[in-house]
């Protein structure tokens, strides 16, 4: 679970709510204070994870003169979701990141971190189009490794009987929190507004996703691979693979694991933004 260093925005963030076309969703956003920017970010969060994932990221992406939203996916943390799993397929979650792009005003590079890489992937397959650039980060090109997809399993077997509360509390008994200036009320707190049912069908998703990375490698548009020095979730060697398939920049965020974005922001802001100012 990424643990980001803070849920309260810092001076420089704004909460915002993202209308569009597919309805409401929970962000965060930061940009320039004076003058146009150079460019418009739009960043998803991982499975369990939420936009707090990049508030460390946020003001020193503005800084360097981009506009950046962070989104809550449908039924993530603070973007409420329904109750039926058609609507968290990946195809429907692809069309929503394409209604936030739309709102938050193209052309967009889209950042993806683990689920959101996948479901960022699915909707630049749909329709490039809105997209500057796309950032896989800590993401992969088919499904997790066998140990996240028991992982995955035994959480889903939970969600199906147990509350929230008590899934909850057999995470923290199985795998205690590691040491961190999070709150782990906080933590708590957002992990008892994801929906279920999002859990359940997107933690299915990241267990039987096909590689896609030769449709991928077929769009023309500028592709980054980002990731720690080591990751449980896809190991970095297949990352590195991929990047190749791609023909993608490569960035290895040094001190960092499966979540750069909070290990490491600043580090990975600046990859961000040093891939960013090469684009056209």
């Amino acid at each position: 679970m990424s643990r980001p260093p803070t849920f309260t925005p810092p001076p420089g963030t704004r909460a915002l709510t993202l209308r569009t076309s597919r309805g409401t969703f929970a962000a965060l956003e930061a940009g320039p204070l004076l003058g146009e920017p150079r460019g418009r970010a739009l960043l998803l969060p991982g499975y369990t994870g939420s936009k707090e994932d990049f508030i460390a990221m946020l003001v020193p992406l503005a800084q360097a003169g981009y506009r950046v939203v962070a989104v809550d996916g449908l039924g993530q943390y603070e973007s409420e979701g329904p109750e039926g799993q058609a609507s968290y397929a990946q195809g429907e979650l692809a069309r929503d990141v394409l209604a936030q792009a739309e709102a938050v005003g193209g052309p967009v590079h889209l950042v993806g971190h683990s689920l959101g890489g996948q479901i960022a992937r699915a909707a630049v397959l749909k329709d490039p189009a809105p997209f500057a650039s796309l950032t896989l980060m800590s993401s992969g090109s088919a499904q997790v490794s066998p140990a996240q997809q028991q992982k995955v399993k035994m959480l889903t077997e939970a969600l199906a009987t147990l509350t929230m509360d008590e899934v909850w509390d057999a995470m923290q008994a199985l795998d205690p929190p590691e040491d961190t200036d999070t709150d782990s009320a906080a933590l708590r707190a957002r992990w008892l507004r994801h929906n279920p049912t999002q859990l359940i069908a997107t933690g299915r998703q990241l267990t039987v996703e096909p590689d896609r990375v030769a449709e991928l490698a077929a769009v023309p548009m500028p592709v980054h691979v980002v990731s720690g020095v080591t990751d449980d979730t896809w190991p970095v060697p297949l990352l590195d693979d991929m990047a190749e398939r791609l023909h993608a920049h490569r960035t290895v965020i040094e001190g960092a694991q499966h979540s750069p974005n909070t290990d490491r922001p600043e580090e990975t802001a600046k990859a961000l933004v040093e891939f960013w100012d090469r684009q056209p």
